[in-house]
């Protein structure tokens, strides 16, 4: 199947100026409120814990407070970007355009998995800057960062779709992913955790990729990286598999 790239670049396009007009919210925001995170825990928490799994706990962080932001913003890109047509009525325009669903995927979910991956990048430089930082295993951190940015810019497209007003955009990142990522292991190993909350730890889908994730920084891990990798995996494929129900049903697109 030949991709119209024309009408890919130009939504692609359309969706990265709207960054740059957001900028204090899309970018500015997220650094400064993590920057916080790290003057907080890092410095404040961080003097009476000096390490972590042989980690310096400011550095130990790191690998939680970017997907945290990776998280919620790549949710936030995504159902912001699909929303607003449906809001203002030309998603009639836009379905009745030349483009299949997969281009029209590639075009809001792109976006916001690059504008996600860029302001990870962004936390990652700005936590250079506070805590000594390594990478063990690079190739791994790029894998990770694409993976859950894809996801969960495709769990915000979904959500996108779902809601029916403003509020319910934000329902999701606020009362379901960031608490998640909060017990998901952010700020802390589940090794410490009693054996029985460490089971039910494992019940959160977030400590599988934040352990993946600081897996690539540091080596160390609260789930085995071959199932962290697996189960990434398939929140992709699941993602994958409902917004293709989606189109072929039409789900609040043509409502």
């Amino acid at each position: 199947m030949k991709l119209n790239y024309y009408g890919i670049r130009a939504i692609f396009a359309f969706e990265m100026a709207r960054t740059r007009r957001t900028l204090m919210q899309s970018v500015i925001a997220p650094v400064l409120s993590t920057s916080l995170y790290f003057i907080v825990f890092g410095s404040a928490i961080g003097s009476r814990i000096t390490e972590m799994e042989g980690v310096s706990y400011g550095a130990f962080i790191v690998p939680g407070l970017i997907m945290l932001s990776l998280l919620t913003q790549s949710i936030s890109n995504a159902s912001f970007g699909i929303y607003f047509p449906k809001f203002s009525g030309t998603i009639y325009e836009l379905l009745s355009a030349p483009l299949s669903p997969l281009e029209i995927i590639i075009s809001y979910v792109g976006a916001a998995a690059t504008k996600s991956i860029i302001l990870g990048a962004i936390i990652l430089i700005t936590a250079t800057f506070f805590v000594p930082l390594k990478i063990d295993h690079p190739l791994w951190t790029l894998t990770y960062l694409l993976l859950t940015s894809v996801t969960f810019s495709l769990i915000g497209f979904i959500i996108g779709v779902w809601a029916d007003g403003f509020e319910k955009l934000q329902v999701v990142p606020l009362l379901i992913i960031t608490p998640l990522t909060f017990l998901g292991g952010s700020f802390y190993s589940i090794s410490v955790l009693p054996e029985f909350w460490q089971k039910v730890a494992l019940l959160n889908p977030v400590v599988y990729l934040i352990s993946g994730f600081r897996w690539s920084f540091y080596s160390i891990e609260d789930v085995n990286i071959w199932l962290s990798l697996a189960m990434t995996i398939c929140f992709l494929l699941m993602a994958i598999a409902t917004v293709m129900w989606i189109f072929k049903t039409g789900y609040r697109l043509k409502k």
